[in-house]
């Protein structure tokens, strides 16, 4: 997962909570930054853990509901998941991910050609599509050999 810069971002976060009517309060920051700085794409729970030294009374409720709420607002995506608990990705840029499935580590990736992939016709009728994302399910590199 790619680093921020994470003063333009902060700032668009506020921006967007702001029209979207959010209250831009302290812990809700905190989630944000704690995702941006974050090297995974990580669980609600992950996140609680993190924004929780912080924080010690925030409750995991909290967090989760900030979470999809940013994801709400478009500011965050939930990541695909094939089984286990939602993940969130600060990156909202086109972008696609390597699954791996031994370790479930998410790696992100570009790919021109998976980036410009036709939609089909009859998805094309029957849906608006606002977005495509390629998943590879495979083994990483530190899984591989052990396999």
């Amino acid at each position: 997962m790619q680093k921020y810069d994470s003063e333009p971002r902060l700032q668009h976060f506020i921006d967007t909570c702001r029209q979207h009517q959010l209250k831009i309060t302290p812990q809700r920051v905190a989630i944000y930054r704690a995702l941006m700085d974050s090297d995974q794409h990580p669980t609600a729970d992950m996140m609680y853990q993190t924004v929780r030294e912080e924080f010690p009374s925030i409750s995991f409720d909290t967090v989760n509901r900030a979470l999809l709420t940013f994801a709400g607002i478009g500011m965050v995506d939930v990541v695909e998941v094939f089984g286990g608990p939602k993940r969130f990705d600060p990156d909202i840029d086109d972008h696609h991910h390597l699954h791996c499935t031994a370790c479930g580590r998410i790696i992100d990736f570009d790919h021109e050609g998976y980036s410009h992939l036709e939609v089909p016709a009859e998805i094309a009728r029957q849906f608006k599509v606002i977005s495509k994302r390629v998943v590879l399910k495979g083994l990483c590199a530190t899984c591989a050999p052990e396999r």
